[in-house]
């Protein structure tokens, strides 16, 4: 059976970072309690300083700036472009990673997951107008960086999500449908995972 679950802002638990240089904000993963004991897990993380990101043996990250004005990351010894607000970028979680701020602290938003064991997919929206997307995903992930959007699948009830809120729908098969309001011009991130092997 379906299962939608709306998970607010204000409850995402703080968990350590892996290398003990902070802390993040939990907000989904798929099992587990741990560091490592996952196929996937989506945090918030506050970045007061420049330095090295912890290692995620065997994982695929995803990362995008949220808040501030942006960081570039040196991989594996080599220079990424500069990201700003909304623009994700991919990389192994084998990889030696160091942070370097634009200018002052910064929030990002991590997808980690395993590459063996997930297929992912992670688009940011914007959403002047009501729409529909449609995802055949075993999970499927809208987190909202709006102050106010409302979320429907499958014609269901509409669910209101605040800054920071994601809300989590577990599907057992089929097409969802998904459709996005907004009082204002919002963005949002859809987030499709599903285990590999499944159609």
């Amino acid at each position: 059976m379906k299962r939608t679950t709306l998970l607010r802002a204000a409850d995402y638990p703080s968990t350590p970072w892996k290398n003990g240089g902070g802390t993040s904000h939990e907000i989904t993963r798929d099992a587990g309690q741990a560091l490592d004991d996952f196929g996937w897990r989506l945090s918030m993380v506050d970045v007061e300083k420049g330095g090295a990101f912890s290692a995620f043996t065997g994982y695929q990250r995803i990362i995008t700036v949220l808040q501030g004005a942006g960081m570039a990351l040196e991989i594996d010894g080599q220079p990424s472009r500069a990201l700003p607000v909304s623009d994700p970028m991919a990389f192994s979680g084998d990889s030696e990673v160091i942070c370097h701020l634009s200018d002052g602290p910064v929030r990002d938003f991590n997808l980690i997951y395993d590459a063996q064991c997930y297929d992912a997919r992670l688009q940011w929206l914007d959403v002047r107008q009501p729409q529909r997307v449609f995802s055949s995903a075993s999970t499927l992930l809208v987190f909202s960086v709006a102050q106010q959007m409302a979320v429907s699948i499958d014609e269901g009830l509409w669910e209101i999500l605040g800054h920071y809120d994601c809300l989590r729908t577990d599907n057992p098969g089929g097409l969802l449908e998904i459709e996005l309001q907004a009082p204002s011009a919002s963005r949002c991130c859809l987030i499709e995972l599903s285990a590999r092997g499944e159609p």
